[in-house]
């Protein structure tokens, strides 16, 4: 820096340079990146552009998938024993001994672990046919598929059916229908005439026989029937059997799998449970899934109890008494006793806000109000809760009058669509319209859908039930499986007027062996193949399905070729097909199980 005591020059020089340099750098990085802006723009315009074009043209050339078909190696599941001909794992009752007796408990859902599964195929009784056609199926069906001579026997004397020949008949009767259901669902109608005007149609639920809902459905009300497997365990089957809607449960420690403010009616004849005791919990569940407005119907102990407490093998004081605290409960949890005639009481759950405001304000009160930390909706597995649930200002709004008539109801997006993340009622007039297609290609390549061949459907991982909707027209009724682990849109799918319940598909699900007609899916496997190993899932699929039923599995690419591989292992006979825009992203596979009976049969 010095040179002969002075200071060089050179520096500021260097300096000046390095300067100029930085400058330079700077400006053709500017320029650079200015340039590569109106590439990138017109690049973006161009990708614009190429995305319209294919969507446009997205049948005529659709886009190849990226990633390669799941594979799996080829299977062929073996017959399970004969004994196991109405298996129901989840409430098998060989299990049941594990299980406590308190309020039934072993009754409810106990499904077997992993290790405990049966990897087979459940052949039908011996003489097994396809199930009689709708209608007539409502009054008849073949003893060999239900082969129960025991229930015949015990019930011959309440008319509820009799064997003749190589069928079942079912005449309508039953304790509480001495003259007939015709005549007891007369006297009903009489007491609620909302039954008669479109009011009243999403499922009275019953916990009752089927026979109920059976007459219900010709006056154009959609029941479900619930009943346990118990001594009575052809309940069910027998329903289902028959072409009307039912399924496996009880109101014991746990909620049932609906959820809150839901059920325009609840029905109960002769069931025997004991409402008054355990503080009324049993009656909180029923207030829980009865939407206000709605009506719980009692016939049966202890109505009616001073004309029928000799045949109730009681005494009238204990009737009455059970009575007046049955009529306690219902009171302090906002039901009004709307009619009562002969054996059969009708209460009405209060919309009326000021009645739930009493509850919280006095401490004291017994059931007390749930507050915010219980959540309404929440079914599956959930504890029975012994508390009143409130409806909220949205929820008053679903109630029974504030709501359109069926089927105006069907089509009308409903208050609660706006708790589900993203619904809208666009959303859900989207979803119809997509559903109307959708169907309107599955009976092309399933000319049995819409024919009187298929009656027993299920929806196994339904949204709005958009599926159902579309084919309301049809002969069929739809279960709408909401998954507990997906968005809960089953409010939805009540408050429209069909039917549904709450389920997980990594067990089994609550029916009988041969229960439906069709089974249908949307991307069940995209959805839950981390959680649910494919290969239950369809063993539970083929549980369910009847000899001759039919799957419609609408699912990836990429999971096609291995549930195809695994179909092919429960013995059905399938077929791939595109979907009604043909994209190469998504396919459906159709199938149909075939008849075929153990070859280790007995007789």
């Amino acid at each position: 820096m010095m040179k002969n005591g002075k200071q060089s020059s050179q520096p500021e020089k260097g300096s000046s340079r390095i300067l100029s340099l930085t400058v330079l750098f700077i400006a053709l990085c500017g320029f650079s990146f200015y340039l590569g802006g109106m590439f990138c723009s017109e690049r973006v315009k161009i990708e614009a552009n190429d995305v319209t074009s294919t969507t446009t043209k997205a049948v005529a050339s659709p886009m190849k998938p990226t990633v390669s078909p799941l594979q799996i190696k080829s299977v062929s599941f073996p017959e399970c024993s004969s004994e196991l001909q109405d298996y129901t794992p989840c409430t098998d009752p060989k299990r049941w001994k594990r299980y406590g007796v308190h309020r039934l408990s072993f009754l409810e859902r106990h499904c077997p672990p992993v290790y405990e599964k049966n990897e087979c195929l459940i052949p039908p009784p011996d003489g097994y046919k396809p199930p009689i056609r709708w209608p007539k199926s409502r009054d008849q069906c073949w003893y060999k598929n239900v082969p129960y001579d025991w229930i015949n026997k015990q019930k011959s004397n309440q008319h509820w059916l009799k064997k003749e020949g190589d069928k079942f008949h079912f005449p309508g009767g039953g304790t509480m229908f001495p003259r007939g259901v015709s005549h007891y669902v007369d006297e009903m109608q009489d007491l609620i005439p909302e039954m008669k005007d479109g009011t009243v149609r999403p499922p009275p639920l019953t916990l009752a026989v089927a026979s109920w809902g059976g007459d219900l459905l010709d006056r154009g009300i959609l029941t479900i029937s619930l009943a346990p497997r118990d001594n009575h365990e052809a309940q069910v089957q027998f329903a289902l059997e028959r072409g009307i809607p039912a399924i496996l449960g009880v109101i014991s420690t746990q909620r049932l799998p609906f959820p809150s403010n839901s059920f325009d009616m609840a029905h109960c004849s002769r069931c025997l449970i004991p409402w008054t005791e355990f503080g009324g919990i049993y009656l909180l569940e029923i207030h829980r899934i009865v939407r206000p407005g709605g009506f719980w119907v009692l016939s049966g102990p202890p109505v009616n109890y001073n004309r029928r407490w000799r045949g109730w093998n009681t005494t009238m004081e204990d009737q009455k008494s059970d009575y007046n605290k049955l009529q306690s409960l219902l009171t302090s949890m906002c039901f009004k006793k709307y009619a009562q005639k002969d054996d059969i009481a009708v209460w009405q759950k209060l919309s009326d806000k000021s009645c739930y405001d009493k509850i919280a304000k006095n401490m004291e009160a017994y059931p007390p109000k749930c507050d915010d930390s219980i959540e309404p909706d929440s079914a599956w597995y959930t504890p029975l809760r012994p508390c009143v649930v409130a409806p909220t200002a949205k929820v008053k709004n679903s109630g029974l009058g504030s709501i359109p008539k069926w089927p105006e109801r069907l089509n009308v997006a409903p208050e609660r669509i706006s708790d589900v993340h993203g619904g809208s009622a666009s959303g859900l007039k989207h979803d119809d319209g997509k559903w109307k297609n959708r169907v309107k290609h599955y009976k092309k390549v399933l000319p049995a859908l819409g024919t009187d061949k298929i009656r027993n459907v299920m929806d196994m991982n339904t949204v709005y039930g958009g599926f159902a909707a579309a084919l309301v027209k049809d002969p069929v009724w739809v279960m709408n499986v909401v998954s507990s682990y997906s968005a809960n849109t089953l409010p939805v799918v009540f408050d429209r007027g069909l039917i549904g319940t709450y389920h997980d598909w990594c067990e089994a699900f609550s029916t009988y062996p041969r229960t439906y007609d069709l089974l249908h899916l949307d991307s069940l496997f995209t959805l839950e193949s981390h959680r649910c190993e494919m290969k239950y899932v369809l063993l539970e699929m083929d549980r369910i399905l009847r000899p001759g039923g039919y799957v419609i599995m609408r699912e990836s690419s990429y999971f096609m070729d291995a549930i195809t591989m695994l179909a092919k292992g429960t013995r059905w006979n399938c077929r791939r097909e595109e979907t009604e825009y043909a994209v190469e992203s998504e396919k459906i596979l159709v199938c149909q199980k075939k008849l075929w009976f153990s070859s280790n049969q007995t007789s």
